[in-house]
């Protein structure tokens, strides 16, 4: 059994409440992917992946306990170097790195299908690999200026490399309109930066070509998820939707479309 101390409250992200540290531990409270969580994160400590926690098993109250990762991640509001063009490549790099250890693990048979709205149209997009699928500044751990873990597998699923470097690009390009971004990361040459995150991770032309339509495509299908989570599961789902999470998504999307075209012949080029 794991054993219980002095719990110093943390700050979880959009979703995930009660997250606590107890010592050299993290304890979160049970998700929606718990089986999966646990098995990757058992699998890349078996592989020698430095840039994940440790699962360590359940405490007495039901949560999973992880190792704590030391170092730094970007909270709110920003700080300054949020927008640091080399941080954000090697958050690119430790993003191939984690798939290249975790390809090896394949996709579960039986996996719990996934909370979606009925009807939702189906993404052409071959299932690769399990990805992180939320690579956001308050989930990448730095040290010494460099992206040093992934922390957060709530949301691990099967997507293709391109569907989880579209996730990285969102934040870290970043995708969108000025007015709905951060004030650091406004004004910031995003033709370049996708450009860059490209060469970081490794990308292959062939998911270059497609990269844009597969980010306007999971923009339709988030905005219709995150409303019917919202709707059916309240919580931290609700307040982001309240918030305008469905308007970013939607402006998004139309801001995709806009400059799809000039993004990818930076990709290409």
């Amino acid at each position: 059994m794991i054993e219980d101390g002095e719990e110093i409250p943390l700050l979880g992200g959009d979703v995930t409440e009660g997250l606590v540290r107890v010592g050299d531990t993290v304890r979160r409270p049970p998700g929606e992917r718990d089986e999966l969580v646990r098995d990757v994160l058992l699998y890349l400590e078996k592989t020698g992946f430095e840039g994940a926690p440790r699962y360590l098993g359940v405490d007495s109250a039901g949560r999973h306990a992880l190792t704590y990762v030391e170092g730094e991640v970007a909270g709110r509001p920003r700080p300054p170097w949020i927008a640091d063009e080399e941080r954000a490549l090697s958050v690119a790099r430790l993003l191939r790195a984690y798939h290249d250890a975790i390809e090896g693990f394949g996709i579960p048979q039986n996996l719990p299908a996934p909370i979606q709205p009925p009807g939702l149209p189906d993404l052409d997009d071959p299932l690769e690999l399990i990805g992180h699928q939320d690579v956001t500044p308050e989930n990448v751990v730095f040290r010494d200026g460099r992206a040093y873990a992934l922390i957060d597998f709530d949301l691990v699923r099967p997507v293709s490399r391109a569907g989880d470097v579209v996730n990285l690009m969102l934040w870290w390009a970043p995708f969108g309109e000025d007015a709905d971004l951060d004030p650091q990361l406004r004004g910031l040459d995003r033709p370049r930066r996708c450009r860059l995150l490209a060469d970081a991770y490794g990308l292959s032309e062939p998911d270059r070509e497609r990269l844009m339509n597969l980010a306007i495509a999971r923009d339709g299908r988030a905005w219709h998820t995150m409303k019917y989570r919202a709707e059916t599961l309240g919580g931290g789902w609700q307040r982001m939707w309240s918030e305008g999470v469905g308007d970013t998504i939607r402006h998004r999307q139309a801001w995709l479309e806009e400059h799809a075209d000039r993004l990818t012949t930076a990709l290409l080029a």
